[in-house]
């Protein structure tokens, strides 16, 4: 074989093996991917009971339960046209409040609620960790 004829085959298996690892990495992370649901999304299309997803929206006004546990609460999340009952049992985010975001990985069990695994609280691009506002107020420094 010409020095011409193998580097053309070097390249030729080259670029097939590094297609071939794309396609194995998309695949691997296909099957763990959660899905970014709202309220009125689940409400429209039926999801899968027990299908990992994630739903977001608003946590209603009014709505967060705590149980006597301290770590069982149960909430709404909302969005323009639809709410989902929400139970999670653990500790929630500092940042988890009525009227403010919230994403919660979990599934929809058959009653209609959302059973939660993990919450994430979201926030606004104004949000300074209390740590640092403390800081900068010290520091005689005032918060953007």
């Amino acid at each position: 074989m010409k020095p011409k004829q193998q580097r053309l085959l070097l390249g030729v298996v080259a670029v097939a093996a590094l297609v071939g690892a794309g396609f194995i990495a998309l695949s691997a992370l296909e099957s763990k991917a959660a899905y970014f649901y709202t309220p009125s999304d689940i409400r429209q299309n039926a999801v899968a009971v027990g299908k990992p997803i994630r739903l977001g929206g608003m946590v209603a006004d009014q709505s967060i339960k705590r149980g006597m546990d301290g770590v069982t609460v149960r909430f709404i999340v909302a969005d323009e046209n639809s709410q989902i009952p929400v139970f999670f049992k653990g500790i929630t985010p500092d940042l988890f409040k009525e009227k403010s975001g919230v994403i919660a990985e979990g599934s929809m069990a058959r009653s209609g609620e959302f059973i939660a695994t993990n919450l994430l609280a979201k926030h606004d691009e104004k949000y300074m960790p209390p740590e640092l506002s403390k800081g900068l107020s010290t520091q005689g420094a005032s918060k953007p």
